[in-house]
């Protein structure tokens, strides 16, 4: 017997990558869900949107930098169970974008070297992310 599925959720992720070698994470504003957590950026792809054309939106709108789907490299996803909903969650890396990212949604934004990740308050979807961007970069 197949186990219940909550909604199944699809959010788009991106890990910035700086020429220094350092990923941009964003602060999650109070108010929000997992409110003070750190997470790389993206958001959920809406009907009818692919992946790609998501985090090239999202990125824009959270962030003020513009960039393209050729400059995203796909690199890992998770899929984690949260107590009211299945998170599905590719990762793409990108290291091409045009402007200077600013928080533009309330959110707080950090560079942090790849070791540094695993010391910031994640929300348990994105820890197993760190290990691997931490072996890439």
């Amino acid at each position: 017997m197949a186990a219940t599925v909550a909604e199944l959720v699809l959010v788009a992720a991106c890990a910035l990558v700086d020429t220094d070698g350092r990923v941009l994470v964003a602060r999650r504003p109070e108010g929000r869900p997992m409110a003070g957590l750190w997470e790389f950026p993206g958001g959920k792809v809406e009907p009818g949107e692919t992946p790609e054309a998501c985090l090239v939106r999202e990125l824009e709108e959270e962030l003020g930098i513009r960039t393209q789907e050729s400059c995203l490299a796909p690199f890992t996803f998770v899929s984690w169970r949260y107590p009211d909903f299945h998170l599905l969650m590719p990762l793409w890396v990108c290291r091409v974008w045009q402007g200077i990212p600013e928080p533009r949604e309330g959110q707080e934004i950090r560079w942090v070297r790849p070791d540094e990740l695993a010391t910031l308050p994640m929300p348990p979807a994105d820890r197993p992310l760190v290990a691997m961007l931490r072996d890439l970069l």
